[in-house]
This record gives structure tokens, C-alpha cells and sequence, in this order.
């Protein structure tokens, strides 16, 4: 017994090192990874009509008469025949407006933001490949979700939704749970933006923070020497003294930042009472439509299903392919990344909050 208890006790540490060392491997190799956007992903493109069709045949073939199916289905291939041919037709008689004449189109991609907005690499290959093609006739929804983060890369996500505008094809962005700080920032760029009931919208504020470790090295005599050039190239520092004058230029330029986001939401969207809402609050989807930070208040699932009887929805998605290996550094990296981004993120960095 004693040996099997020694040998268990061996095998359980060498497995711990083994696994240990795997994950830093895995750790170092996804870092590595995302560092680099080797462009080895391609644009999926789903038909969400054919999903909607499918449920609704589903219910229909145990709810609905036989008889009754039978006549429907024959009433709809009549109905896709004659429209079918009325295109043609059109198009025959117009070759020069040929492309022109089309159904309407609805392109629909999904936003999950962190506090980093790294899914914007992925926005904007979504968003070059709907350009490629979508006319003022046609819809692009963006599904958001977002708490916000940091300020240049929010604000950049938030110009991949403007070239869109710019384009003149209409945007709609909807929101079931979270678009705060920059989030929002990013919502305001749309022509009409849709919330769920109780999804959580605003927080239109700046904040930064960092922890000053200058007394603890005092106490332990330990000098901390920081050179720079440029009166303001660091105001506050982790482990130097900081100054009165150094935090009051941090705060102007906090003030300056949250003047910026104002201005940014007047020009997108010039209904909302900016000076009102810029509180840093957050509102609940019905007090959002109040404050007029939101148009209407619906499910994106509901808002899709209605279009789908007059429009061709198109969900786009830009994948990356990845090989085992690759996926396992990421997903023991994800961890590992959300605490370390949580405080390292935050050292002397603005956010949207």
C-alpha cells in the first residue's frame, strides 16, 4: 500500500509539471498567434431564411392539416414562380439596370466586444466583403453586445460601422443585453438602433485607474527613477511620486476624452440630449427609448424573423481556421488573458465607461 501511495503521489506531480508546462507553452504560442492577422480566414455566409423556413415547416408538418400543407405549398411555388418571372421580365426590359433589380437583402454579423474590441479585426473583413456588394436597397444589422473599453479601440471599431453610413446603406445595430461606454459608442453610429427590453445602454463616461506603489518602495528604501522628455509624457506612474500637477493634467485630459465621445454621439446621432445623458448612467432598454437613446424596443430574433417574409437575411461570419493545436493555446490563453488584461490593461490607460 505504501508503494501504490508513493507512486500515485510521484505520478500526480509529474502530471502536474507536464500540464503546467503545457499551458505556458500553449499560453506563449496563442500570444504569438494573436499577434499577427496572417489573413488565413475566410468570409461563411448563412441564408437565415432557410433556418426560419425549416422551424416553421417543423411546426407546421405536426400542427397544420395535411390537406392544408399540401394547398400551401402548392400555393407558394405559385407564388415564387410568378415572382420569378415578373424579375425577368424587369430585367429584360432594362439590361442597363439589370444588377439593380433585386430583392431586398438583409446582411447580419455579430459584435461580442471585450475590453480591447479585438473582434474588430474580424468586423472589418465582414464589412469590406458586405460593401463588395450591398446597395442603399438593402440593410446591414450589426448584433452588439459590449461593456465598453479601451478608448482608440473602440473608436476604431465604431469607424468600420461608419463606412457603412458613408455608403449610404442603411445600418441598424441591436442590442438584447449590454451596448455601454463604447460600446454605445459604437451603437449611436446606426440609423435606427433596436434594444431589448431590459438590456443595459449608456454609461457614456471616461474613467482610468492605477495603483502607486511609491510609499511601499519608500518604506523599504528603494529608489525608483523614471527619465522622460516632454513636460507631460507621463503625469501619473505606478511607482514614482505623483504629483498635483501631474494628476491635474490627467484629468484634462479625461475631460477632453469625454468631450470627444459627447461630440462624437451629436453627429451620429443628434435626437439625444448629449448633456442630459453624458453622466456616466446607464439605462434599461424602455428608459433608453425615453432618453432617446434607442429607437424601438425588440429582440434582434424578433426584428430578423419580421424581415425575413420580405427580404434575403444573410448572416456573415469571418472565420479563422485553426489547427488543434492552436485552438488549445487559445482556450488555456483566454483564461489567462482575462486576469492579466483586467490589470495590466488598466495601468495608466483610458476607457469608456
Amino acid at each position: 500500500m505504501e508503494f501504490l501511495y508513493e507512486y500515485g503521489l510521484f505520478f500526480a506531480k509529474a502530471l502536474t509539471v507536464v500540464v503546467a508546462f503545457g499551458a505556458v507553452v500553449a499560453i506563449i504560442a496563442a500570444a504569438g498567434m494573436r499577434q499577427q492577422h496572417d489573413g488565413k480566414g475566410h468570409i461563411e455566409v448563412k441564408k437565415l431564411n432557410e433556418k426560419y423556413e425549416d422551424i416553421l415547416e417543423g411546426i407546421k408538418s405536426v400542427v397544420v392539416d395535411e390537406n392544408l400543407l399540401k394547398k400551401e405549398h402548392k400555393a407558394a411555388k405559385k407564388s415564387e414562380k410568378a415572382e420569378r418571372k415578373k424579375a425577368k421580365a424587369e430585367a429584360k426590359k432594362n439590361t442597363a439596370d439589370a444588377e439593380l433589380v433585386h430583392k431586398k437583402r438583409v446582411f447580419v454579423t455579430n459584435f461580442d466586444g471585450d475590453i480591447r474590441a479585438s473582434e474588430t479585426e474580424n468586423l472589418r473583413e465582414v464589412i469590406t466583403s458586405i460593401l463588395s456588394l450591398a446597395t442603399p436597397q438593402d440593410e446591414v444589422v450589426v448584433r452588439l453586445e459590449s461593456q465598453g473599453g479601451m478608448v482608440h479601440s473602440y473608436g476604431f471599431a465604431a469607424s468600420q460601422l461608419s463606412r457603412i453610413r458613408e455608403k449610404n446603406i442603411p445600418l441598424t445595430v441591436c442590442v438584447d443585453m449590454v451596448a455601454a461606454s463604447g460600446g454605445y459608442m459604437m451603437a449611436c453610429v446606426a440609423d435606427k438602433i433596436v434594444s431589448a427590453p431590459f438590456a443595459i445602454l449608456g454609461s457614456i463616461g471616461v474613467v482610468a485607474q492605477l495603483p502607486n506603489f511609491h510609499r511601499l518602495l519608500k518604506k523599504h528604501d528603494v529608489d525608483y527613477e523614471m527619465l522622460t522628455a516632454g513636460e507631460y509624457k507621463r503625469t501619473l506612474t505606478m511607482f514614482g511620486e505623483n504629483t498635483d500637477k501631474g494628476r491635474q493634467k490627467f484629468i484634462e485630459d479625461l475631460e477632453d476624452t469625454h468631450t470627444l465621445f459627447k461630440d462624437f454621439i451629436r453627429s451620429n446621432r443628434a435626437i439625444v440630449d448629449v448633456d442630459a445623458v453624458a453622466t456616466g448612467e446607464v439605462w434599461f432598454g424602455q428608459r433608453a427609448l425615453e432618453a432617446k437613446l434607442v429607437d424601438c424596443i425588440q429582440t434582434s430574433d424578433q426584428y430578423l424573423v419580421d424581415l425575413y417574409s420580405e427580404a434575403d437575411v444573410f448572416e456573415i461570419e469571418f472565420v479563422e481556421k485553426k489547427k488543434l493545436a492552436e485552438k488549445l493555446g487559445i482556450s488555456v490563453a483566454a483564461a489567462a488573458d482575462t486576469v492579466i488584461n483586467r490589470w495590466l490593461g488598466q495601468l495608466n490607460t483610458k476607457f469608456f465607461s
